[in-house]
């Protein structure tokens, strides 16, 4: 008797930490060639006449990274004609805009590593890092520009956004606010903004018509809060190797994830067990030595509210699934929806 035949390998396109499968191997092969094409504009993008200049800003890029905001507008893109080529523009804007907000977000966390690499104000200072990402703006804006007014304003909206976004972490939520529903405020606004634009800008110069422009967004604004839900996991659950970042960076800066804010909230309505209240003035204590750090990470990474962490990311990236029903079944829906499963289970 014959063996049946196998099915074919099934393409992947690799974005976050994980390779997703598209079920179309046309499209996957479309995708593949096309994020080429953006790496290669974006190496093009950040070049400078200045030497330090053109080091500081190929820095991050040579990096490598997830790209996760041009693959999203790459693939909603598909949802139209995904052959135009604003969206390789498109792409590369989202990229550089994203690449210039981690430039300023690793000097105010003082973070000494990004992608694995020494972090660009760890190696030349804080202010030629500021400068950088202040240049790679500008050079989002300028290509931006290239696309009409309706993505400058999308664009300078989005930039609002992100800064409030790390003003609010910056300063805490005020009197009387909810700490969990300011935090997912600041998610909403410092991650899934960008991630939301960059649907956007996959099926405006895809030539999407306006319900399918405002379908992705939605969905790209609750997968932000999705994605940034699992990276808090991330930052106490992977090692250093896996994630780029130094285990625990967040605790030590005294940058608010949610794991810290439920463990927080349980301490504050009295619904703690046993060793919280430890846990929580360990948190709140001096976490410059490595030892103490490391202890307060692996004392969190026991805690159940690593596990409620990660049921939020999962619920937030069905909610972002959920978003798409209103468009046609096909390989392009079924990849975003794969896409969110993908995000949420990084925190796995």
């Amino acid at each position: 008797m014959s063996l049946p035949d196998q099915p074919p390998a099934v393409p992947t396109v690799a974005t976050a930490a994980t390779a997703i499968p598209l079920s179309d191997p046309a499209l996957a092969e479309r995708l593949v060639e096309r994020m080429r094409t953006v790496e290669e504009a974006l190496a093009e993008a950040v070049e400078n006449a200045d030497r330090l200049a053109d080091d500081a800003s190929r820095h991050l890029v040579a990096a490598g990274g997830k790209r996760l905001r041009p693959f999203l507008t790459l693939l909603t893109g598909e949802l139209g004609d995904g052959t135009r080529p604003e969206l390789v523009d498109a792409a590369v804007v989202v990229e550089l805009t994203h690449l210039a907000s981690l430039y300023h977000d690793d000097v105010m966390d003082s973070a000494p590593l990004r992608r694995g690499a020494p972090s660009v104000h760890s190696l030349w200072g804080n202010t030629v890092a500021i400068l950088v990402g202040d240049l790679l703006f500008a050079r989002a804006s300028t290509r931006v520009a290239a696309l009409g007014p309706d993505a400058v304003v999308r664009q300078a909206t989005t930039f609002e956004r992100l800064c409030l976004g790390q003003l609010h972490e910056t300063t805490g939520p005020a009197a009387g606010e909810d700490p969990v529903e300011h935090y997912l405020q600041v998610l909403a606004d410092k991650t899934a903004s960008l991630l939301a634009t960059a649907a956007r800008f996959g099926a405006v110069y895809g030539g999407c018509d306006d319900e399918v422009v405002e379908v992705v967004g939605a969905y790209g604004e609750k997968l932000g809060v999705a994605f940034q839900l699992a990276d808090d996991v991330l930052d106490l659950a992977s090692s250093g190797a896996e994630s780029g970042k130094t285990p625990g960076t967040d605790l030590r800066e005294k940058v608010p994830t949610m794991p810290v804010l439920l463990l927080r909230q349980r301490v504050a309505r009295g619904t703690t067990q046993p060793g919280d209240e430890d846990l929580l003035a360990l948190l709140d204590g001096d976490l410059s030595s490595d030892a103490v750090l490391a202890d307060a990470v692996e004392r969190l990474r026991a805690h159940d509210v690593l596990a409620e962490t990660r049921g939020l990311a999962v619920r937030w990236a069905r909610e972002a699934a959920a978003e798409l029903d209103p468009l046609p079944e096909g390989p392009v829906k079924e990849a975003l929806v794969r896409f969110a499963t993908a995000l949420a289970d990084r925190a796995a």
